[in-house]
């Protein structure tokens, strides 16, 4: 089968190869898979700055398909069977985040696409407990959105203290901020998307989709707009989802006094910020990472309420030997998520 693998440390080597089509052991299922997403740790990957790869292995975190065979002992699913697999390959089960269910926390956990052979292939194996049915209706391609929008989930609904009325502030339009303001919108929240003028097709799509208010920080003062939004109080809650030094200070100054912001981007290196402003605002600065079990649970029930659309931050979709357009295409952010498509249709 085809299957595209990261074969050893360093930037680039990734090819696409063909390799012998695994087969499911105890516990296991064998997914053809239609669709997976290109995401910005798979770029990472490529220029070799994810530090816990596991190479060679096979890459794709974020993918839907059909249950192809079961291995011994699986009851739960059959041959056709429509399903999205967690990114979460396993844990160690007995430290106290697994304990407490909160899996992603694990010193020891492995995930699909980095220390495991993922969804950039057209077969795959996965635990029977990594599986979730898909609802009637959805599609693949809705269906490998499934994990960014656990990720937005999980800081909306998990994390974070958002209420019906309130009004968040989010910086950084790319994939997960637009989850991020779909989701604190189905709470009943207002939006502030603040992104740049090179962001202006993705702030189009946050406003197609319900953001009442989308703001270049290149373009205005968007502290002063901010202020003159909320009268002079402040949004009530912040998710960062850049992951940049300006805007994790934006967050910071702008959130109301006992306001609330939740830290979703990742900088890579040492930020420095206003940090007295914690103190004197009384901020409450909370850090989000990933999901678990109970997300993917809450994520796949809200794939009914029409309100969520998912296909507005698809992109595009492209067969796997296509590869590297949607690499480059997703590095140089050009729109928002792009899929690949190991069989078709």
């Amino acid at each position: 089968m085809r299957a595209l693998r990261k074969l050893r440390r360093g930037a680039g080597q990734i090819e696409l190869v063909d390799i012998p089509p695994p087969a499911p052991d105890c516990g296991e299922v064998l997914v053809q898979v239609m669709r997976a997403g290109v995401c910005g740790t798979d770029i990472h990957i490529f220029h070799d700055a994810y530090k816990n790869l596991e190479p060679p292995v096979t890459l794709g975190h974020e993918f839907s398909g059909i249950v192809l065979r079961t291995g011994p002992g699986v009851t739960k699913w059959k041959e056709g069977d429509r399903v999205v697999v967690e990114s979460l390959a396993s844990s160690c089960g007995s430290c106290r985040h697994c304990l407490a269910g909160d899996t992603q926390c694990c010193r020891f956990r492995k995930a699909y696409g980095i220390s495991k052979d993922g969804g950039f292939a057209e077969l795959v194996t996965a635990r029977e407990e990594s599986l979730h049915r898909l609802p009637s209706g959805v599609s693949f391609e809705e269906a490998a959105m499934i994990e960014p929008l656990c990720v937005a989930v999980h800081a909306v609904l998990e994390k974070s203290n958002v209420q019906a009325g309130d009004t968040v502030l989010i910086t950084g339009p790319g994939t997960i901020g637009q989850l991020v303001s779909q989701v604190a919108r189905l709470v009943g929240a207002s939006v502030i998307m603040v992104g740049t003028s090179k962001d202006q097709a993705r702030l189009n799509v946050a406003t197609a989709t319900g953001a009442e208010h989308c703001l270049s920080s290149d373009r205005e003062d968007t502290s002063a707009r901010i202020a003159r939004i909320t009268g002079g109080s402040g949004p009530d809650l912040a998710f960062e989802c850049a992951g940049v030094h300006a805007a994790i200070q934006l967050c910071l100054s702008a959130v109301r006094t006992g306001g609330q912001v939740v830290q979703l981007g990742i900088a890579g290196r040492a930020i420095e910020i206003e940090y007295d402003l914690i103190c004197l605002k009384e901020v409450e600065i909370r850090g989000s990472f990933t999901h678990n079990k109970r997300t993917w649970e809450r994520a796949v029930a809200l794939l009914s309420d029409p309100r969520l659309n998912l296909n507005a931050l698809v992109s595009g979709v492209y067969p796997l030997e296509d590869w590297g357009l949607a690499f480059e295409k997703t590095a140089k952010a050009e729109g928002l998520k792009y899929l690949l498509a190991p069989n078709v249709p």
